[in-house]
Order: structure tokens, then C-alpha cells, then sequence
């Protein structure tokens, strides 16, 4: 074998084992760079989150996004953007009725006769005081896979503090996106058409431009006096909730 040829298969011999040594420590990289776990916090509403992702388009732009659990017969997660310069634009007093879902695949929905003497409010997750600016926009809000069995308290005079503060933050930063999730525990109990209900519900307030994000947490029951319950109260680490 000639010299020259030597020294070339030499450097490609060379080369393959560089190569070689790459590829080796990109499989042992990536996969710890990238757990499911991971994933899925940054991403709750995710195919391996959800049984259903319903999304539905409002007429003046933007999504409702909706994480939908079967067994549960309810949503996870709910997610969509407040525009600063809709949210307080007109107040439609003329409420809409509650309907049932209908991308929901049958004998999962839910329907509003199923909360009747639950002892429970149909509660929103997007409220519909966000959205009461259109007409159309407002129906979105009444599907059924947005509303969970709430606290009647809960419901009527805590949680709506942080659906305000939300409308506050998008007037004052010209929008916020808003997610909401549900917690349950090992063993829910059950209203209506096997319909879950939670320990406790979240609204994670963020504009990620302007560096801003808080995040609130309520439990679906009262077990103290709520008289001088603040918003302030209710934070929690983002973090700790996802």
C-alpha cells in the first residue's frame, strides 16, 4: 500500500470514529433534555394530556382551546387570550342558554339537566363577563365543556376576582393569555351524568412580552369565613400548579 493511500484511509477512519462518538452523545443527550414529563408542563393542552382538544374559534379573533377528559366528563384545561381593548367594550346583559358540545362524541357530553339540584353552579372557566363584548363570542363561553361543578360561593364572589384581575391585566398590557386548570383528587365524587367534581380550580394570568404572570388558586369549597377574602390570598407559584 502506497503512502498516500495509507494516510487516507487513515483520515477516514479517523473521521468515522468522530462521527461515531457524536452520535453517541446525542442519544444519550437528547432523551434527557426532553422527558414527556417536561412536555407536558409546558404544553397541558396536549394530545397526551387530553382526551379531546376541542377548539373553538371566536368571531373577533382568537380561540377557546379546551383539554377534555372523558372519564371526568370535564375539562382539564382551559386556555384563551383577553384583548384590553374588547373585554370592557360593551356589557351584553342578555344571557344565552347553556348548550351541549357538540364536537363531544356521544355518552361523553355533558348537558345543563345534569346539574339540576347538584347543589352545585354551572361555572365558567372562560367567563363569560370576558366575553360579553359580542354576541357570538358570548355563546362560545355557554358550551358545556366549559363549565365545571363549582362552590356556589366560590363561584359568585372569589373566583370572580380573578376573572376581573384577568380583564385588568389585558387593558393594562393590551392583552393576556389566560390558562385555567382543574384539580381533582384520586377519588372524585360525582353530580348529574357522572360528571367530576374538582378539589380546587387555578387561572394563570401571563403576557409573556412584558415579563408578567401570576397565578391564582381556589379550592371548590368553604371552610372559613370568606368576609375578607382578597385576591392576594388565592397566589400560588405557577410552578407548583402545573
Amino acid at each position: 500500500m502506497n503512502k498516500t493511500k495509507y494516510i487516507t484511509i487513515l483520515l477516514i477512519g479517523l473521521f468515522l470514529t468522530a462521527c461515531s462518538s457524536d452520535i453517541d452523545n446525542d442519544r444519550t443527550y437528547f432523551p434527557q433534555s426532553s422527558s414527556t414529563t417536561d412536555s407536558t408542563e409546558k404544553e397541558p393542552i396536549s394530545d397526551d394530556n387530553c382526551d379531546q382538544i376541542i377548539i373553538k374559534d371566536f368571531s373577533l379573533g382568537g380561540t377557546l382551546n379546551i383539554c377534555y377528559d372523558y372519564t371526568y366528563k370535564s375539562a382539564k384545561y382551559v386556555s384563551y387570550t383577553l384583548d384590553g381593548k374588547q373585554v370592557n367594550s360593551l356589557n351584553i346583559s342578555d344571557r344565552p342558554s347553556f348548550y351541549i358540545e357538540p364536537q363531544i362524541p356521544s355518552g361523553y357530553e355533558v348537558s345543563s339537566n345534569d346539574y339540576t339540584n347538584s347543589g352545585y353552579d354551572r361555572g365558567h372557566l372562560a367567563p363569560d363577563a370576558s366575553f360579553d363584548y359580542n354576541q357570538d363570542d358570548l355563546k362560545t363561553t355557554y358550551s358545556m365543556a366549559n363549565i365545571i361543578p363549582q362552590d356556589h360561593t366560590v363561584n359568585g364572589t372569589l373566583w370572580t376576582k380573578a376573572e376581573q384581575y384577568a380583564r385588568d391585566m389585558a387593558v393594562e398590557y393590551g392583552e393576556v393569555d389566560v390558562l385555567n386548570g382543574v384539580v381533582f383528587d384520586n377519588n372524585p365524587d360525582y353530580i348529574g351524568g357522572e360528571i367530576a367534581i374538582s378539589i380546587g380550580f387555578w387561572k394563570q394570568i401571563s403576557n409573556d412580552s412584558k415579563g408578567f404572570k401570576r397565578c391564582f388558586y381556589y379550592d371548590n369549597f368553604i371552610s372559613t369565613d370568606t368576609s375578607s377574602d382578597t385576591l392576594d390570598k388565592h397566589e400560588r407559584d405557577c410552578s407548583s400548579l402545573l
